[in-house]
């Protein structure tokens, strides 16, 4: 054993130096150096700091520098993240995107660039003045339509959703407020009292026939009944003359 490695690591470490830390490390962990001042020791990790990307070696697992205007790197010609004022496409870290690409200052990457979507047109709303729908000659009506696929930052920008144009009704009169339903519930209320006089004169009348009836059945019974007045024609016989 070399004189300056210790026996008793710590941190992962399966060799180590007093002056330069880790030289090696257990199972599955990464070996990097880092910077202190002027000075290099190695540690042990379970995985490869922002900046680095691992590899993995039969006798030494290591973690590498990603290029200098990579954040996080997958390989070291493949970046997953850049460092500030750079846009990540396809695994490098551009300072402008490609044409057709856009930057997205969001997520630093570049993307497509989306163009505005709306759908079909409504139809024609009712001709109105004012919110009314009568009481004017010339008035307007609209259509509308809905945004359906906001554009990106060099996408084309949405067309008008409104649409406005003059149009011409038959002029008439506005029905005040609630007048025509109080005539609808005038006349409703007349057409129900019609309807009750009419039933109540037809009681009426049925009472007072069956009143006259009852009348004359009671005067039958309480007049005595007139005897049949004897047929003179044949209570008087003949008279034989020939006698």
């Amino acid at each position: 054993v070399h004189p300056n490695v210790s026996q008793g690591c710590q941190g992962g470490c399966a060799t180590c130096s007093d002056y330069n830390g880790c030289l090696s490390c257990k199972p599955r962990l990464f070996f990097v150096l880092e910077r202190i001042g002027m000075k290099q020791i190695g540690v042990c990790l379970s995985s490869c700091p922002s900046g680095y990307y691992g590899t993995r070696y039969p006798d030494i697992n290591k973690c590498a520098k990603c290029k200098a205007d990579c954040d996080t790197c997958f390989t070291r010609n493949f970046c997953t993240k850049c460092k500030s004022g750079f846009y990540l496409y396809s695994g490098k870290c551009l300072e402008k995107c490609p044409d057709g690409l856009e930057a997205n200052n969001h997520t630093m990457e570049c993307t497509s660039i989306v163009h505005c979507e709306t759908n079909e047109w409504s139809p024609w709303s009712p001709c109105m003045k004012k919110g009314k729908t009568c009481g004017f000659k010339r008035g307007n009506e609209v259509r509308v339509r809905e945004i359906i696929q906001h554009p990106s930052a060099r996408g084309n920008p949405c067309p008008a959703t409104t649409e406005s144009r003059k149009c011409i009704v038959q002029r008439k009169r506005c029905q005040k407020e609630g007048k025509g339903k109080k005539n609808r519930e005038e006349k409703r209320k007349k057409s129900n009292k019609d309807e009750s006089k009419e039933t109540r004169q037809e009681s009426k009348g049925r009472a007072a026939r069956r009143q006259n009836r009852e009348q004359r059945e009671s005067n039958n019974k309480t007049q005595p009944k007139k005897r049949k007045a004897p047929n003179k024609e044949q209570d008087l016989a003949p008279v034989d003359t020939a006698h």
